[in-house]
């Protein structure tokens, strides 16, 4: 990990456009700012909650894998691919909490950081803070609740395709945050296999749902796989 020093008007633009903070004033976003640095994580590189328990970070750029491995197995449960204007560790902002997950950047990511504490003084300081955040967790819960329906109630092949429909951007049909990512990525965000999740892609290939070539994958026929996120 690398750290480039204090932030300059590109990282004010960023803490002002980031949902915490994008309704503070500009002096007061400008003191903000102050108490943040640059980091920059490399492609693979791994973190644990514990030694980032005391780093506020925003994401400016880059993809990051929040996930839980099995040690016995070697199977990886992927909670969430965090992206720009992201902000994590949450949970660390509450006293006394500790929970066991990791952190992978997919590729270089760069983010700002500050210190826990000082993030913990600015929930006191600025209490619309609290119900900005509250939003956040709120649409984390639905992430994860959202996996809990679809591991209980669909199987593989539709578990896919709404993964699919949630990252497409529907004007240019093209996949967005996981288009390039490995079958066992994609597995990882589902709770399958990358054999599974390579069979079941060319399923949809063969069926003429989706066109697949390296690093890209593009939807052809969007009512084929509206059908198969219901199955």
């Amino acid at each position: 990990m690398k750290k480039n020093g204090s932030t300059n008007r590109s990282g004010l633009d960023v803490i002002g456009n980031n949902l915490l903070f994008n309704d503070f004033k500009q002096e007061t976003l400008a003191e903000i700012a102050s108490n943040f640095v640059k980091e920059i994580w490399p492609a693979r590189t791994c973190s644990n909650c514990k030694n980032l328990k005391h780093k506020f970070h925003i994401i400016i750029s880059g993809r990051l894998k929040v996930y839980q491995t099995n040690k016995e197995t070697g199977r990886e449960f992927t909670l969430f691919l965090l992206k720009q204007n992201d902000f994590f560790d949450v949970i660390s902002l509450v006293d006394n909490c500790n929970h066991k997950i990791y952190y992978e950047s997919l590729e270089e990511v760069h983010m700002l950081t500050t210190p826990t504490f000082t993030m913990q003084k600015w929930l006191k300081l600025y209490p619309e803070l609290n119900e900005k955040l509250l939003t956040y967790i709120g649409k984390q819960l639905l992430r994860v609740e959202d996996y809990a329906i679809n591991h209980t109630f669909f199987e593989i092949p539709a578990r896919l395709a709404r993964l699919i429909l949630k990252n497409l951007n529907h004007e240019s049909q093209k996949l967005e945050y996981i288009h390039d990512l490995s079958n066992d990525e994609i597995a990882n965000l589902i709770g399958s296999t990358r054999a599974v999740v390579n069979r079941h892609f060319q399923n949809f290939k063969k069926e003429g749902i989706l066109k697949i070539s390296r690093k890209k994958m593009e939807v052809i026929n969007l009512p084929l796989l509206l059908k198969k996120a219901t199955n």
